[in-house]
């Protein structure tokens, strides 16, 4: 299954240490279940995008996602991705950036073509092969229909697929450079949220079987929101998203949150309907090689 992790410090601007694979002997190397792809995204003081990314093949060099990337920034997004759809390159290795916001998805989603004629122009925005890229050309495409309203524009992509594409899951985490907003649909895949006080200690989250390891001495002073695939230390406070649910926590760290899609999709995809590959993408330990 591919791995989500965002954070938001709004408004201020953080230090963190990603380790987006956490050690040459974790659990991922030692069952030979290397990813895909990762990447991390993040904004730099006036508000441009950064994005990391590279694509992985099986027994490769993983120097590039072991490697501590200590990198400033309000908001912070990364990805392992185990691929569905699409072949290993950078093109569709997340994060993804279209106007200047970074997008990262964990799920399958069918009917391309038909996903295709609804982008029309907005098709140009997408660089790569993969079901995810289109997903947030289309959330940019409602996002300006709705006058850059981003939770409006979320909404109103993601019912549309509902209604009209097969799915399988369509849990995404999407950030500006002062804002984050996380969709988990349906109860496929589980998706964390924890509100994170001024502690007085360092936040220090790490994934299973060795994936995404985030830390940062500066969190111990400031809260925090993060969202991640998996409860990734032993705070209480971690709860799951529902099915439907939308976050949003704004450039002050307000958090909102709503059920936008109470019905599960029309057309509900199966582990058995994905065939081998994008099935093995989806299973919690991600590919077997």
């Amino acid at each position: 299954m591919c791995r989500l992790f965002g954070l938001s410090a709004a408004p201020h601007r953080v230090q963190a240490t990603f380790w987006l694979l956490d050690a040459p002997d974790s659990l991922a190397a030692q069952s030979r279940r290397e990813p895909d792809g990762t990447g991390l995204g993040t904004f730099g003081p006036g508000g441009s995008p950064r994005v990391e990314k590279q694509p992985i093949a099986a027994y490769e060099d993983t120097a590039f996602a072991r490697e501590a990337r200590e990198r400033e920034s309000v908001t912070f997004v990364a990805h392992i991705r185990y691929a569905s759809t699409g072949g290993l390159t950078a093109a569709n290795t997340h994060p993804f950036r279209q106007r200047d916001r970074l997008f990262a998805h964990n799920g399958v989603v069918r009917g391309l073509p038909e996903l295709d004629a609804e982008l029309g122009d907005y098709r140009r925005l997408v660089a790569g092969d993969t079901d995810s890229e289109r997903v947030f050309a289309l959330i940019t495409a409602r996002t300006d229909r709705h006058g850059g309203d981003v939770t409006a524009g979320i909404t109103d992509a993601v019912a549309w697929i509902a209604d009209r594409l097969p799915v399988f899951a369509l849990n995404l985490i999407l950030i500006s450079a002062t804002e984050l907003w996380a969709l988990r649909y349906p109860d496929t895949h589980e998706l964390f949220v924890l509100e994170r006080p001024a502690a007085g200690r360092h936040l220090e989250h790490v994934g299973g079987a060795g994936t995404v390891h985030a830390h940062s001495r500066r969190l111990a002073d400031l809260p925090a929101v993060v969202v991640a695939s998996e409860r990734m230390d032993d705070d209480p406070g971690w709860r799951p998203l529902r099915s439907g649910e939308l976050l949003h926590v704004d450039g002050r760290l307000g958090v909102r949150s709503a059920v936008v899609l109470d019905s599960p999709p029309r057309h509900r995809l199966s582990l058995a309907d994905l065939g081998t590959v994008a099935a093995a993408s989806q299973s919690e330990t991600g590919r077997a090689r």
